[in-house]
C-alpha cells in the first residue's frame, strides 16, 4: 500500500518532500486489494481508482521513494487504518513490514519471513527477467541495503520482527518450502 501512494505521488508529479500533501492525498487514496486476477506471478491485483497498478508499483522509480512517503506519519496512520480494517475482517494474509507490529499486533500467527539483501536482490532481478525487463543485480542490491537501513532505523515503525513472531530465514529454501513452513504452522 505504501508503494501505491507513492506511485499516485509520482504518477500525479506531486513533490514526494511535501509531508502534508502526501498525508491528504494518502487519507483520500482508497487503494483496494484484490486476489490475483492474471497468472503472470503477481501474489495479489493491486487497484488504484479502477486501474490496476500491480506492476507500477514495482518499478524502480517507486522503490528509489517508498522509503521517504513511508517515513510520514500522517501516511502510516491512514494505511494503518486501512490494513486493520481488512486485517480485522479475519481471515487474512498481510504482508508488510510493520503488520506484526504496528498494524495486526493482536494477530494470532505472525509469521517474519527473512532473506539476505544479495537472496532478495537476486529474486528481484529474476522477477524482471522473466517479465521481460531488465535487472541490474548490483543496482538492486545497493537500493534494497538503502531501503532496509531507512526503514529499520526509522522512528515510527520501524522495520524489525514482532517479539511473538516466528522468524523463517528463506534464504536456503525454495516457495514451496517456505509455504510447508507457514502451512504448518497455521495447522
Amino acid at each position: 500500500m505504501y508503494r501505491a501512494v507513492t506511485w499516485v505521488a509520482l504518477h500525479h508529479d506531486m513533490d514526494l518532500h511535501d509531508e502534508d500533501m502526501i498525508t491528504n492525498m494518502a487519507q483520500s487514496t482508497q487503494i483496494d486489494i484484490r486476489p490475483a486476477s492474471q497468472n503472470d506471478g503477481r501474489a495479489c491485483d493491486v487497484i488504484i481508482a479502477d486501474k490496476d497498478v500491480t506492476w507500477e508499483i514495482r518499478s524502480g522509480n517507486v522503490e528509489a521513494n517508498v522509503s521517504l512517503v513511508s517515513a510520514y506519519a500522517g501516511v502510516r496512520k491512514a494505511l494503518t487504518d486501512q490494513q486493520r480494517k481488512i486485517g480485522l475482517r479475519g481471515k487474512v494474509v498481510m504482508v508488510g513490514r510493520d503488520i506484526g507490529t504496528v498494524v495486526l499486533p493482536e494477530a494470532d500467527l505472525k509469521i517474519y519471513l527473512d532473506a539476505s539483501a544479495e537472496e532478495r536482490a537476486k529474486r528481484r532481478c529474476d522477477e524482471l527477467v522473466a517479465r521481460g525487463e531488465k535487472a541490474d543485480y548490483d543496482h538492486i542490491l545497493k537500493k534494497m541495503i538503502e531501503r532496509d537501513h531507512l526503514d529499520s532505523t526509522r522512528a515510527l515503525a520501524p522495520l524489525r520482527p514482532a517479539d511473538d513472531a516466528v522468524i523463517i530465514n528463506t534464504d536456503e529454501i525454495d516457495a514451496e518450502q517456505v509455504f510447508e513452513k507457514v502451512l504448518n504452522l497455521c495447522k
